[in-house]
């Protein structure tokens, strides 16, 4: 043949030679014409190459499955939640009906069982019955393994031809999917992977959404529905379109029939029938526990992040499928979840009432702009380029906006910055209970609306107030100070003499670098103060933390020294840095709830660290143990009879001190109970933490600015703002049936040198306050003595000469 045209060919070749050397400038032309034909087609071949080569091996696509949304599960078995990249549940083959398969491939690809990856007739099918006839009973052009191919492996984004490499790398991997493959193993796969409508994937989701029941149980007019809607599945959603649905799957069942699937008459039979949907569109307990799923999610990435696959890939928490069982307890977090609401509602109505007529201090411009910066619509915004003048601009128009308010969600006309300043009024909680010893965390709420509010205030730092006290107290009975001794109630100046270096102010002490702010006075002294305003006699260890003396409390970190107490702080569960500053003694180091939780944890479990556990153990999807935290080591931070000596302290602050409303306003008689409230600088903080036996439970309520806040303590303080979401929370849970095993338990007895240690008086009056005193009982004494002569003689009681 080639000897044939070897003629031919030297003629042409002499015939172009001519040409070109009577044109020479059309000759570079098509030189390099040619030239970039020639690069052009090698460019093409490479990334033809290049794009096999992303194509992976049988051996590979042996292994592939579809992605599995990882399941959450509560530690009384309740499937808490999923995080997933595609809504999905898998079921294997077997319990898919074999008439859902029979439709599927009746549909989507008649000569499944034929051929190989790959149906060339389908091509000539499309074009002439589906695009020149408008039949849509034909089907596609790809086949069931190409649609498989691109579920599993999405289409990529290449610089040129992107389609067209596309569907190359589509057919590759089609055709090694069906040599890894069984068909009936890519049915299921297909199944498994595909989106169905209300963007849920895969066969036993949709299942359960449009017909409220397993793959297993479907019939068949339930099954033509579902496949039917593959073809457009918004256009064919049964929800929400369904006379287009009911055709759809009229032309299925029609497809079944012509395949040899269905019988005519049973055909005919199930076309009659309506569209019976059982819709059921909540199939997750999305309405419990928002806040510790968020706080879950982030655990669990950064476990993950350390175990490897046996083939040396990372898990994915969205695509691997895995059983993740946490120490939450459903009935417990419904308890949080109800005291939260029934007490902020009401205070949120006192907040409001208390600030009616005034001007919010959080209002002012500054505060206001801070809140616009940080919120989303602000960072949607400049992230897409608009200028600080348009974002003003969009946040200054009204529109039509969802706030939160106590009765629900409430839609209202006004601008993107007035629903800030609305924001910016609420107050908000952060609330959790764990056990001690095993750390268990029970309950979590992080905010009032998780909807509306994302931010966790059990995680966030805030100003702890006198809840920090407790590690003082603890740091000084390390230090060899006795319970008993009495320390003077008394102010006193303190000055920084250099940086860190506090002491007693020294009028006679040179102050090398004196500072004085506008009102003349020294800026490097400090003058703690008592909340109440009274001083004057003394306090025992004891009294001053039931009572809640700041001016003790300085004296004892001035007598232990500012870095003993932050270590004793660190190694009880502080994670934040706290300042080299005698003022962390009153709580002024910004910490969070969930490390102060773990400082009372420690106290509660003998001196034992605790942090909170919120992940008892995961698996993979085929129940293979991953990470196991059920046995933790334990490491003792406080020495045991120590920390029984706290607790018999903060005993006495829950029976008798700023915690006493505990017993007497919300019944809690006869429980064993510890803890310590907190109120910040202003009352912007209000906290309350303590323990019983068998479980530590703690809360804070302000605003996510320190400017909201009451006015007066009365108000504002931990006793009356956050102690109240914990003692309804104790009540219930002591009460409800089913949570026995929280309920009674006693503290660890102290021995009688402990005891003893403990037997003095709280608080030694001095003698100024004694002669007030006795003069006072002498009047009164005198005017009971005239009331009853009064009542004797029947004549009018006179006041005092």
């Amino acid at each position: 043949m080639l000897e044939k045209l070897k003629p031919f060919l030297e003629q042409l070749q002499k015939r172009w030679r001519h040409f070109a050397n009577n044109r020479p400038r059309l000759s570079r032309l098509v030189k390099w014409g040619g030239i970039g034909i020639s690069a052009g087609i090698t460019a093409l071949f490479l990334a033809w190459a290049a794009v096999l080569l992303t194509v992976p091996s049988v051996r590979e696509l042996e292994q592939v499955r579809a992605q599995i949304a990882s399941d959450i599960y509560t530690s009384d078995s309740l499937l808490l939640g999923r995080y997933y990249n595609e809504y999905r549940t898998v079921v294997p083959v077997e319990e898919i009906p074999q008439h859902v398969l029979d439709a599927l491939v009746a549909t989507e690809d008649e000569r499944f069982f034929q051929h190989e990856g790959i149906d060339y007739r389908s091509w000539a099918r499309v074009l002439v019955r589906t695009v020149l006839q408008g039949d849509e009973s034909g089907g596609g052009g790809s086949t069931i393994s190409q649609q498989l191919a691109k579920n599993l492996f999405p289409r990529r984004d290449y610089p040129v031809l992107s389609l067209l490499l596309n569907k190359v790398r589509e057919i590759a991997i089609a055709r090694r999917l069906e040599r890894a493959h069984s068909k009936q193993e890519l049915l299921g796969l297909y199944l498994n992977t595909v989106p169905f409508p209300e963007n849920v994937f895969g066969i036993d989701v949709a299942a359960r959404r449009f017909f409220d029941k397993p793959p297993i149980g479907l019939l068949v007019e339930e099954g033509a529905t579902l496949i039917g809607t593959l073809r457009a599945t918004t256009y064919y959603n049964p929800a929400r379109y369904p006379e287009r649905a009911l055709q759809r799957r009229n032309v299925v069942l029609g497809q079944m029939v012509r395949n040899g699937y269905l019988e005519p008459a049973a055909g005919d039979s199930l076309q009659a029938l309506p569209l019976a949907l059982d819709y059921n569109p909540v199939i997750r307990n999305e309405d419990i526990a928002p806040y510790f799923l968020a706080h879950v999610r982030k655990e669990l990435e950064q476990i993950l992040a350390g175990i490897r696959k046996p083939n040396g890939d990372p898990y994915n928490l969205y695509t691997d499928g895995l059983k993740v069982y946490t120490s939450l307890d459903s009935r417990m977090q419904r308890i949080a979840e109800i005291v939260v609401e029934e007490h902020l509602a009401e205070m949120q109505n006192r907040f409001d009432e208390h600030w009616r007529g005034r001007t919010a201090p959080w209002m002012d411009v500054r505060t206001v702009e801070r809140a616009m910066k940080q919120s989303r619509r602000y960072q949607l915004l400049s992230g897409r380029g608009f200028t600080e003048e348009q974002i003003r601009q969009a946040f200054e128009q009204p529109d039509s906006i969802t706030v939160f308010t106590w009765q629900g969600p409430k839609k209202a006309w006004m601008t993107p910055l007035d629903s800030l300043r609305h924001q910016l009024g609420l107050l908000q909680v952060g609330f959790i209970a764990l056990e001690p010893y095993t750390g268990y965390v029970r309950a979590w709420v992080g905010g009032i609306d998780f909807g509306f509010f994302q931010y966790d205030h059990v995680t966030a730092r805030r100003q702890a107030g006198s809840v920090f006290k407790p590690v003082v107290y603890a740091q000084a009975l390390r230090a060899g100070i006795e319970p008993c001794e009495q320390i003077p109630n008394e102010l006193i100046v303190y000055h920084e003499y250099g940086k860190g270096d506090w002491a007693v102010k020294d009028w006679r002490r040179d102050d090398p670098e004196p500072h004085f702010s506008p009102d003349g006075k020294d800026e490097d002294d400090w003058i703690p103060q008592n909340a109440d305003g009274i001083y004057g006699g003394s306090y025992s260890l004891e009294g001053a933390l039931v009572n809640s003396v700041n001016t003790v409390t300085v004296k004892l970190i001035m007598r232990t020294g500012i870095e003993p107490v932050a270590e004793l702080a660190s190694s009880m569960g502080i994670t934040t840095e706290i300042p080299p500053e005698p003022s962390i003694a009153l709580g002024t180091a910004e910490v969070s709830l969930y490390d102060m939780s773990s400082v009372f944890a420690t106290l509660a479990s003998q001196g034992r660290q605790v942090r909170p556990q919120a992940i008892r153990r995961i698996e993979t999807h085929d129940g293979e143990i991953l990470a196991d935290f059920n046995e933790r080591p334990v490491q003792q931070v406080v020495d045991s009879s120590l920390a029984a000596l706290m607790t018999r302290m903060l005993e006495s602050v829950a029976t008798v001190g700023t915690a006493s409303r505990l017993r007497w306003r919300y019944g809690l008689y006869d429980v064993p109970l510890a803890g310590k409230t907190g109120t910040s600088q202003n009352h912007a903080d209000g906290w309350f933490i303590g323990y019983t036996p068998r479980l530590v439970v703690g809360a804070w309520v302000g605003g996510d600015s320190p400017l909201v806040r009451f006015r007066n303590f009365e108000n504002g303080q931990g006793a009356a703002t956050a102690l109240p979401v914990c003692a309804l929370f104790l009540r219930e849970v002591l009460r409800a049936p089913g949570l026995e095993q929280w309920h009674g338990g006693a503290f660890p007895g102290l021995p009688p040198e402990s005891l003893r240690r403990l037997d003095c008086p709280l608080r030694i009056k001095s003698p100024e306050e004694l002669l007030r005193d006795s003069l006072l009982a002498d009047s009164l004494f005198r005017d009971s003595l005239r009331l009853v002569d009064s009542l004797l003689l029947d004549t009018p009681v006179l006041g005092p000469n």
